[in-house]
């Protein structure tokens, strides 16, 4: 039996030091706009051995897991002490997320975690499932994480037990270490998910990305980025939403969108990172797509390119939630690179890079969306005709 032990412990030890070592490299040429990573930055299997086995050969002498891990994904991102950080939504095989703090020096590869998870506190009512928290620096000195808290809806059937009542859930820190629990954030909304903090002030207000909607998996009426005001944080009280990005018919956001990470603000507006879902006989479809606002009127889009920005590629379509891609963390480093921490399939996460420069052209020159064929054609038609006038100069 020692032997068997011994000789797991010494084949998993290999395993784990061989992949958070592994070095990461773009796939090239790309697409001019970003470049991919060959290897995904955390999956399960990144997690530290002893969060998931017994290592006391007495009470577990196979060396068996103990606490499965399932998947690790939609990570908010934050610059922290020279470190690339990202907090990870970890699911257990229980189905319980959580979540855990992983570093890296250069952002790309050796993404390591801490030794423990996040403890976060609770409410008066217990989370039965916390995930996706956004990390954003505010102006107000503290680090914000927003996350999606989800209790089951006591309302339903009892046969009914996929029935749950999703909200914004609140905690600050200064450290990264100690959470402190605020009360979760209130809305006219039955259902809030992907809520965005604003990193400044607006009118002395703190200023909310929200995603309102009519029921746990439907977005029904109330779909579309929404936007409000709190003149506190504790308690964050939304009394009036506006959507300022709202669903369409025959996009890839037609039926439900919602905010990633916070906006970065740039000299010519704020830049927004979003996903946008559609359904298909395959069931739904997630990418990421990019839009602007204004510096001064956060409600107002000013640019919006046609499409996706991101889509799932190759084996990122394959996971436990097929054909999903999902940002809630980007890192925009001093010298102009944008670091864009995406999931893909409800399994693992990647990392993309770019430059703020790239970002500004794709979102200020890009075609925007005229939402019919024919129009698309006579874009393209233009695209043509300009390439051809190019070419004949250049032979005359």
């Amino acid at each position: 039996m020692e032997k068997i032990f011994q000789q797991r412990l010494f084949a998993l030890n290999n395993e784990y030091n061989h992949l958070i070592n592994k070095p990461n490299h773009k796939v090239l040429p790309g697409n001019g706009l970003f470049e991919r990573y060959k290897n995904p930055v955390l999956t399960s299997a990144h997690t530290p051995l002893f969060w998931r086995y017994d290592l006391n050969e007495q009470s577990n002498p196979f060396l068996m897991e103990r606490f499965g891990i399932n998947a690790v994904f939609n990570a908010g991102a934050i610059k922290y002490n020279h470190k690339y950080i990202l907090c990870a939504r970890v699911e257990g095989l229980d189905r319980k997320s959580f979540f855990a703090l992983a570093e890296s020096e250069n952002g790309i590869d050796g993404f390591k975690f801490s030794d423990f998870p996040l403890i976060i506190p609770e409410t008066d009512i217990p989370d039965t499932n916390v995930y996706d928290m956004r990390l954003v620096q505010h102006e107000d000195g503290w680090i914000y994480g927003l996350f999606c808290t989800e209790r089951r809806d006591n309302s339903a059937h009892e046969a009914d037990q996929s029935a749950a009542i999703a909200q914004c859930g609140i905690v600050r820190t200064k450290d990264l270490q100690q959470w402190e629990r605020l009360p979760d954030l209130v809305t006219a909304s039955p259902q809030q998910r992907n809520v965005v903090l604003h990193p400044e002030f607006v009118d002395g207000h703190y200023a909310f990305y929200t995603r309102p909607q009519d029921s746990f998996i439907e977005a029904g009426k109330g779909g579309g980025i929404g936007f409000g005001l709190s003149k506190h944080i504790n308690p964050a009280i939304v009394k009036d939403e506006v959507i300022i990005d709202h669903k369409k018919y025959h996009t890839v956001y037609e039926s439900k969108n919602g905010l990633g990470p916070a906006p970065i603000k740039t000299a010519y507006g704020w830049l927004h990172l979003a996903h946008g879902v559609r359904n298909t006989a395959a069931g739904l479809r997630y990418v990421l797509y990019i839009f602007m606002t204004d510096l001064h009127d956060l409600t107002k889009v000013i640019y919006k390119p046609a499409g996706y920005f991101l889509a799932p590629d190759g084996e990122e379509r394959v996971g436990d939630v097929s054909n999903v891609v999902f940002s809630n963390g980007w890192i925009l480093d001093n010298d102009g690179t944008v670091f864009i921490y995406y999931a893909s399939s409800d399994t693992r996460m990647h990392v993309a890079t770019t430059t703020i420069e790239r970002l500004l052209d794709y979102t200020m020159h890009t075609r925007q969306d005229k939402f019919t064929s024919a129009e698309s054609v006579q874009q393209i038609h233009q695209l043509i005709r300009q390439n051809k006038s190019i070419e004949e100069k250049v032979t005359a």
